[in-house]
């Protein structure tokens, strides 16, 4: 049985840092691209960015590129969200995802690539 736990979500002023964890288990995790979506109140779920299978490279939707950097370690089985210079804008639940085919590469920004994904974290950004 695959799971994903986040953590590392809470409540936090604007222009400070977060850095959010996902915690995989039950498959091979070094295996696949892994994402990260987000769902803010009222709003449907959106990409915030992926990573490929390797770790060597990322791809981020264009509201968090320069601010939010995504890393992997497959030895821990865990794939991590660093986010700095939070905005009010970014308060959501932040999902991790994993996808659904092998060796993938990072640019993975549709749901329907995705197969497995975690119960989310909350994050909140005060003004």
């Amino acid at each position: 049985q695959v799971q994903l736990v986040e953590s590392g979500g809470g409540l936090v002023q604007a222009g400070g840092s977060l850095r959010l964890s996902c915690a995989a288990s039950g498959r091979t995790f070094s295996r696949y691209a892994m994402g990260w979506f987000r769902q803010a109140p009222g709003k449907e779920r959106e990409f915030v960015g992926s990573i490929s299978w390797s770790g060597t490279s990322t791809y981020y939707a264009d509201s968090v590129k320069g601010r939010f950097t995504i890393s992997r370690d497959n030895a821990k089985n865990t794939v991590y969200l660093q986010m700095n210079s939070l905005k009010p804008e970014d308060t959501a639940v932040y999902y991790c995802a994993s996808v659904r085919a092998l060796y993938s590469g990072d640019f993975s920004p549709h749901e329907y690539e995705y197969d497995y994904w975690g119960q989310g974290t909350q994050v909140t950004v005060s003004s």
